[in-house]
């Protein structure tokens, strides 16, 4: 049983006499446990003195630092001042460490206007130093999870992540700093504050990763922080950060602040709202006007003079940044130059991430369509350790990314064909859905590649929403990579097949998935199967070794096979690598492409080693339809001896696996035959008649 001491701070109230709290921020002491809520009267944030002050529980209030108490414990401290004393209590630890599959994120719940309303009541003036919170929002994280230290951007709040704290406060102890409207803290001495709960969250769990996000003048500060603390590992995220304020387009503009009469100050927050390049301001105008409070005249003054010194001083030292930087870069930025930024920040810093967002403006944070932790996940930045692990480190997709990958990323791929999937019970009848495949892992799915491997995605996707199951594919290395040549990359399709569970094929990644009974897709044909030669549809390419086979005895998982077909109803392969190899100046760069890619299989393998990659030129049909069946499933538990000792029972297993493969595409060329629906117009028509797309029915199997 752990002690726990704990309260929860109403931050703010209405400013009229209703009492009921817009919002709240948790103030905690916690070692497990909940949250207790206090009236404004008995807990309080504070400007007392940072000299720091020991409470009878020996816990240290000082700026929001995590201390240890003398049995060491860790314990979270957060400045404030208790009124009256806290109720202590014994909880048992119900901190979890998994989020389940298509988990809420509450991304879309929050809106720009909610941060207006926020910061409207939080910029009371209360005569304390910057400090942390944590947003009630946020929530209890998942067991052992990474700190994530949030700098906000020049109006000091900290509430800008208020679209994301109920998804990151699930995967991260998210924190976020408060700068009060009259403080007058130099840069330097910010720096020192971030710098102060850094290393003591580093000396507290040294194998843990600490996560610095800055907006926009945040940015100058946690790349500060980097650069004088290279020997911890920290995780940089930038959000259009304002280390290029000197090339600033309001630069001009600057200088004028001091002179501009009060009545014109009111303004200004409608022309930045503009300028900013974010669509949602302006159509919050009311609220925009807020603005003049959130900063007022004498405010923005200083911190235009703290914006230049702090980019000053960051530049300066920019090249001491040893830590993994992630930058979120804004097209339609027109305060900064974000794009330019982001470009010199890639090649300035030793491990840096772009991403470019074209649509969006300088306050991307509070934005629409930027879902912060889809995009960490995305990029591979999500981690417990020192190195980021596929396995360990995968947060499973929430329903928002769901959604999104569903009707927004591959919505047209799955109006075009329709997918129909089939399985075989334990009793060998075939049954329309997914009903014949196991609920319980270790399961390996088994099947053939169609071209470029198109059917993935529609397979992972109707597996999450039929039966709540997270298949993780296993991809080559290229598919998954990062994109050096590519000078913005926007988040892409490779970045969400990250999110939606893609790890790249080892036999480490395929060992741990069936070690914690995961249900896997595993493509043995590979890339020779994915991009095959005109006339190879529905060839399997696989190697001769059965080393699948005695993995999935090694966890005695169930095998089930599979196939696919369908390529052909939607486009034509006109050029294949024997066309393009034909072809100057193309020729060479596929050659050149295939000697710098990695090379997962050696040419001793046979045919299914030649892995020259290429794209196939294609021409569109009117589509068709995707059909999917999963064979009965094989059951190896009870055969590791059998399996891993005799390699010729391995053999027999492996061919008798290809052998239902193949079966199952010989079933499904033949019986699509009799679809009525399985022309894209026909199936049209009866959606608009009768039910959704995933509904039409098929041939009856």
């Amino acid at each position: 049983m752990a002690s726990v001491i704990t309260s929860r701070v109403l931050s703010y109230f209405l400013t009229n006499s209703e009492l009921k709290p817009r919002s709240r921020v948790r103030v905690q002491s916690v070692r497990s446990g909940d949250s207790k809520g206090f009236p404004f009267d008995s807990v309080q944030k504070t400007g007392a003195s940072l000299t720091g002050e020991e409470d009878k529980n020996g816990v240290l209030i000082d700026r929001g630092i995590r201390e240890k108490e003398k049995t060491g414990d860790r314990v979270t401290a957060w400045n404030v001042s208790l009124k009256c004393g806290v109720e202590k209590k014994c909880v048992k630890d119900v901190i979890s460490s998994d989020l389940d599959v298509l988990w809420d994120d509450g991304y879309g719940n929050k809106t720009v206007k909610d941060y207006f309303e926020e910061a409207k009541d939080m910029i009371r003036p209360d005569g304390g130093p910057p400090r942390w919170f944590c947003p009630v929002d946020c929530g209890q994280p998942l067991k052992d999870s990474p700190v994530l230290l949030f700098c906000p951007g020049l109006d000091g709040v900290g509430s800008a992540l208020i679209l994301h704290h109920k998804a990151l406060g699930k995967v991260f102890e998210v924190r976020c700093l408060h700068i009060p409207v009259c403080d007058r803290t130099p840069f330097q001495g910010l720096v020192t504050i971030v710098e102060e709960t850094v290393r003591l969250e580093h000396a507290s769990s040294p194998n843990k990763p600490i996560y610095l996000l800055g907006d926009s003048f945040g940015g100058c500060l946690v790349l500060a922080v980097a650069a004088r603390n290279p020997e911890i590992d920290l995780v940089v995220i930038l959000a259009n950060p304002a280390t290029s304020f000197e090339r600033s387009q309001l630069q001009p503009l600057f200088p004028l602040s001091e002179a501009w009469p009060g009545g014109l100050y009111n303004a200004v927050p409608y022309l930045l709202s503009c300028i900013m390049g974010d669509p949602n301001l302006i159509a919050l105008l009311p609220c925009v006007s807020d603005l003049a409070d959130i900063v007022p005249k004498d405010t923005l003054t200083w911190k235009l003079k703290l914006l230049k010194s702090a980019a000053s001083y960051t530049n300066s030292r920019i090249h001491a940044v040893k830590a993994e930087v992630l930058v979120l870069s804004s097209g339609n930025d027109y305060m900064l130059p974000s794009g330019d930024e982001a470009q010199r920040l890639k090649s300035s810093l030793k491990n840096c991430t772009v991403r470019y967002f074209k649509d969006n403006g300088h306050t991307i944070l509070l934005e629409d369509g930027v879902n912060l932790l889809t995009v960490i996940k995305g990029t591979g930045k999500y981690r417990h350790s020192k190195t980021m692990d596929f396995v360990t480190d995968f947060v499973p997709p929430s329903m928002s990314e769901f959604k999104y990958g569903y009707d927004e990323l591959v919505g047209f791929l799955n109006f075009a064909t329709g997918s129909a999937m089939f399985s075989t019970l334990d009793d060998g009848k075939i049954v329309k859905g997914l009903h014949g495949v196991p609920n319980d892992g270790p399961v390996l799915f088994v099947g053939n590649h169609m071209l470029m491997g198109l059917e993935t995605c529609s397979l992972v996707l109707e597996f999450l929403r039929e039966r709540n199951i997270m298949v993780r594919g296993v991809a080559h290395p290229v598919v998954l990579g990062e994109r050096e040549q590519v000078s913005s990359p926007e988040f892409s399709f490779t970045d969400w097949m990250k999110v939606m569970g893609a790890v790249p094929v080892t036999a480490s990644n395929l060992f741990k998935l069936l070690s914690i009974k995961s249900h896997v897709l595993l493509y043995p044909g590979g890339a020779r199967e994915s991009l095959h030669h005109r006339g190879e549809e529905y060839k399997l390419f696989w190697p001769d070794q059965p080393e699948f086979v005695r993995m999935a005895a090694r966890f005695g998982a169930t095998i089930v096979p599979f196939g696919t077909v369908g390529e052909d109803d939607i486009a034509e392969l006109v050029l294949d690598y024997n066309d393009q190899m034909k072809i100057p100046v193309l020729n060479d760069y596929i050659r050149i492409a295939s000697r710098s890619s990695i090379r997962i299989r050696d040419k001793s393998k046979g045919e299914v080693a030649n892995q020259e990659l290429y794209i196939p030129g294609l021409l569109p049909k009117l589509p068709g339809r995707f059909y999917f069946l999963f064979g009965k499933p094989i059951s190896t538990s009870g055969r590791k001896e059998e399996i891993l000792k005799d390699r010729e029972n391995a053999n027999q297993l492996y061919l008798h696996i290809k052998s239902e493969v193949e079966g199952c595409i010989a079933y499904l060329l033949k019986k699509r035959e009799e679809d009525p629906y399985r022309n894209v117009a026909d199936r049209t028509v009866y959606r608009a008649l009768h039910s959704p797309f995933h509904e039409v029915p098929a041939f009856d199997p």
